[in-house]
């Protein structure tokens, strides 16, 4: 199964087979996923505290009027040193209202929604009590549709650093800049504004269905 996400560690020799650690990701960008193409065994870090405003609960994708930042309201934290596992999502408001037709909005009109549409709206008004959970099935669900096969690991302890593998936990995020670079593709809007890199993996997905793979 795509993304399979496992605990069984014992049967994993880590330093012969995993070369990478990455976060959990919310609707991550397509450079997450270009990566993980790359490294097809890796690690998801689970026990690191909390760190805000990166795309552990934030996604963007292409809206009418440009780039859309689009963010997950989380329940406050006691202190700022929460672990990302212990970080619940707030029900407070209806947000999974203004994320769906956020995405409806920017991408009925692309190639393949009408393929995706019900099963990522179901996905999407999942109550899951914790952010890991829901960043999970989602991301989940769009390695199956873009048939990646690849494997995420739970950390079992918080390291710091790693001298043996790839670490992107902090090397992924929107605000560094356009460091990643990938193929063009058509995209809804890009007739009135041009193409937009690097957005949500879904726009990659909504826009060329399965062939976004070969453009990872």
């Amino acid at each position: 199964m795509a993304c399979q996400q496992t605990l069984e560690k014992s049967k994993i020799k880590r330093k012969e087979i995993v070369t990478a650690i990455f976060p959990s990701t919310f609707l991550g960008p397509i450079e997450y996923y270009a990566l993980l193409k790359k490294n097809p065994q890796s690690l998801l870090e689970v026990h690191e505290h909390f760190p805000k405003q990166t795309i552990r609960s934030r996604t963007e994708i292409y809206g009418a009027n440009g780039k859309l930042n689009i963010s997950l309201p989380l329940q406050k934290r006691k202190n700022e040193h929460t672990p990302i596992a212990q970080i619940r999502i707030s029900y407070d408001e209806s947000w999974q209202n203004i994320l769906w037709r956020s995405i409806t909005a920017s991408y009925r009109s692309s190639p393949f929604f009408e393929y995706y549409e019900s099963e990522l709206e179901k996905l999407i008004y999942v109550k899951h009590e914790f952010l890991l959970d829901y960043n999970t099935s989602l991301h989940q669900w769009i390695c199956a549709k873009l048939k990646l096969t690849s494997t995420l690991i739970p950390t079992t302890e918080y390291h710091k650093t790693y001298s043996d593998i790839n670490d992107f936990r902090s090397s992924i995020h929107s605000k560094k800049g356009p460091a990643f670079v990938h193929p063009e593709y058509m995209q809804v809007f890009a007739n009135k504004m041009g193409f937009i890199p690097n957005l949500s993996i879904v726009d990659l997905l909504f826009n060329e269905g399965p062939h976004g793979l070969s453009l990872l």
